[in-house]
């Protein structure tokens, strides 16, 4: 199977969104439209409102505007049930008293007509409670559909700008690749990321080493310090034995040049002074 190339893809989600984004935007007149019978869409074309008719023509489906339509509506069926059944009463009444012979109605059939009317009354009650039910369900349905609808305009927006970032990101990593760097000859900066990251642990583990050997070289240098002042303050007193001793040792040896008795001696003595010199000196040096 061939690999699509990512311009094709592209080429191909921008179609999709354009398609998407040329769909007739939904309005509640034209689904009304699509639900009413045929027989009574002339009918429902004259009833239309101007309210309707400007929220159509501005393309405006906002909430607000729609819920000045259905207001709207709430009131023109209002006044059209009140003009029925006014015309259909003045009908009724018209047609009973021209009649030949005019109808009479008993008693009786008025209770019987009243009771009927009650019982009408009483299921009229309850499918208007049903029915503003239905209508609340329907409500919160209308608003959760309009906060979707909403959510995908954002989300179409969004992938419509996708393809020029999509592009200018694959134009940055053409940059960024004519513009590597060789690769270096340290392997240690060719690993993956595990072991790189390994090594990064392992060096942080030796330099934390030194930093607290380091820090115990700090606290006891203070105590080298008093050590050093304590042997130079011994040594001075040795340096003063050590210049006499070598006076001593240049008047010996005059003097046995010249022919002395007492040479042997300061010889000997010398020599246990260099001793001690040389002892004193490496105990400085440590």
């Amino acid at each position: 199977m061939m690999a699509h190339e990512p311009g094709s893809q592209l080429s191909t989600a921008a179609a999709a969104l354009e398609q998407l984004q040329e769909s007739p935007s939904l309005k509640l007149i034209s689904i009304a439209e699509t639900l009413a019978p045929k027989d009574n869409s002339q009918t429902a074309d004259k009833r239309t409102s101007t309210v309707s008719d400007d929220s159509e023509q501005s393309g405006d489906t906002h909430p607000a505007a729609l819920q000045a339509d259905l207001q709207h509506y709430k009131e023109l069926f209002g006044k059209l049930r009140f003009s029925y059944v006014e015309q259909v009463t003045k009908e009724k009444f018209l047609r009973g008293i021209t009649e030949n012979p005019p109808s009479l109605v008993e008693a009786t059939e008025n209770e019987a007509r009243e009771k009927d009317i009650l019982a009408l009354k009483a299921t009229l009650k309850e499918r208007k409670v049903e029915i503003a039910e239905l209508l609340q369900q329907l409500e919160a349905k209308g608003r959760e559909l309009a906060l979707r609808y909403e959510g995908v305009q954002l989300k179409t927006q969004q992938l419509a700008s996708l393809p020029v970032e999509i592009e200018g990101l694959e134009a940055n990593i053409e940059i960024l690749k004519r513009e590597q760097i060789p690769p270096s000859q340290n392997p240690e900066l060719a690993l993956p990321l595990p072991e790189t990251a390994h090594l990064v642990e392992q060096r942080e583990a030796e330099l934390a080493a030194l930093d607290a050997h380091l820090a115990k070289l700090q606290s006891s240098l203070p105590n080298r310090a008093r050590e050093l002042e304590k042997l130079e303050r011994e040594l001075k007193p040795l340096e003063t034995q050590k210049q006499g001793t070598v006076a001593a040792a240049k008047e010996a040896r005059r003097r046995k040049e010249d022919g002395g008795g007492i040479g042997d001696e300061l010889e000997e003595r010398g020599r246990w002074l260099r001793a001690s010199e040389v002892a004193l000196n490496k105990i400085l040096e440590v």
